[in-house]
C-alpha cells in the first residue's frame, strides 16, 4: 500500500509538471500558425498593392483563406486604407480568443512596413 501511495506521489508530481509546459507548447504552436496566416496575408497584400496599387479593404478581399485550426483560436481581421493623397495602408490583426487568450503574446499585428507587434513574440 505505501509503494502504491508513493507511485501515486510521483505521477502527480510529474503531471503538476508536464500539464502546463504542454498547454505552453499547444499555445506556441497555435501563434505560430496564426502568424503563418498573418505573413500569408501580407504577401498577398503587396501582391494586390503591386496589381490595383491599392491594398484590400478587409480580409475577404485579400483573397487569403484562413484554416479552421486558427479561426478557432484566433479572430483575424484586416483593415486595408486607401485614402486619396496618403500611401496606401494595411494592418493584419490576430486577436486570440478562448484558451488562446491566456497566451503572454497576445494580440499579433503585421502592417504594411512588415512591422510585427509584440516584437518579443515574432
Amino acid at each position: 500500500l505505501v509503494e502504491l501511495l508513493i507511485t501515486i506521489v510521483v505521477v502527480g508530481i510529474l503531471v503538476s509538471i508536464a500539464y502546463p509546459a504542454y498547454t505552453d507548447h499547444l499555445r506556441k504552436s497555435r501563434r505560430a500558425e496564426a502568424q503563418r496566416v498573418l505573413m500569408d496575408i501580407a504577401l498577398r497584400q503587396q501582391q494586390i498593392l503591386l496589381d490595383t496599387k491599392a491594398y484590400a479593404a478587409d480580409l475577404a478581399g485579400s483573397g487569403a483563406s484562413v484554416p479552421p485550426s486558427v479561426t478557432t483560436y484566433y479572430d483575424i481581421t484586416v483593415v486595408g486604407t486607401n485614402t486619396a493623397g496618403a500611401a496606401p495602408a494595411f494592418t493584419a490583426t490576430a486577436t486570440p480568443r478562448g484558451t488562446q487568450a491566456a497566451d503572454s503574446c497576445g494580440t499579433l499585428t503585421v502592417n504594411q512596413a512588415s512591422a510585427r507587434t509584440p516584437t518579443n513574440c515574432w
